[in-house]
């Protein structure tokens, strides 16, 4: 059986989606311009003033626009369970200390993303990934640093460098657009 190259996108993208899970927790625990001991790995996100976040920032950004395009490719129950399978490896992979928290931030913000860019997603693409994301890295942010560390100490840090990674998707968002027709 031959995948159509929709297909084979569907594929790739609820894949890099998952994958962006263990990305995240791993980062998490093992990279970082510093590495305390029983506290996250963290990285500049701004430079003036510096500002901090948790490395996994990163990849938790990119995952809620990753399920944006997922949801555009392949439907809007493609992306529900694909987001249902990450809220169970996000406890999987995650420090049985911070599972609770992972598994809660994770569920929430993706769910609040589907909701918001799913109204908006008819009106226009980039947009709808903007909102969504906004809400997305604010609940993703607040509920994951309560959770997990009763501190927002992070919470800057950690909105900016989410957001940073949508921003830096959305050229090619509108590059893939442009080739693509189905996206």
């Amino acid at each position: 059986m031959k995948l159509t190259n929709k297909q084979l996108a569907t594929v790739v993208f609820f894949v890099l989606f998952l994958s962006m899970i263990p990305a995240a927790n791993y980062t998490l625990l093992h990279f970082g311009t510093s590495c305390p001991v029983n506290q996250p790995c963290i990285i500049p996100v701004w430079f003036s003033p510096v500002i901090y976040a948790p490395s996994g920032v990163l990849f938790a950004g990119l995952a809620l626009v990753l399920r944006d395009i997922l949801q555009r490719l392949a439907g809007l129950y493609l992306a529900l369970i694909a987001v249902v399978i990450g809220t169970i490896l996000s406890y999987l992979y995650v420090n049985p200390a911070l599972a609770l928290a992972g598994c809660s931030a994770y569920f929430l913000s993706e769910m609040t993303d589907t909701v918001v860019y799913s109204f908006l997603q008819k009106y226009n693409l980039i947009l709808a990934v903007l909102v969504s994301a906004c809400f997305g890295v604010v609940i993703d942010s607040t509920v994951f640093l309560h959770l997990a560390f009763h501190s927002y100490e992070f919470i800057g840090g950690q909105i900016i460098g989410k957001f940073w990674m949508v921003l830096l998707s959305i050229p090619l968002i509108k590059f893939a657009r442009s080739r693509l027709n189905y996206i």
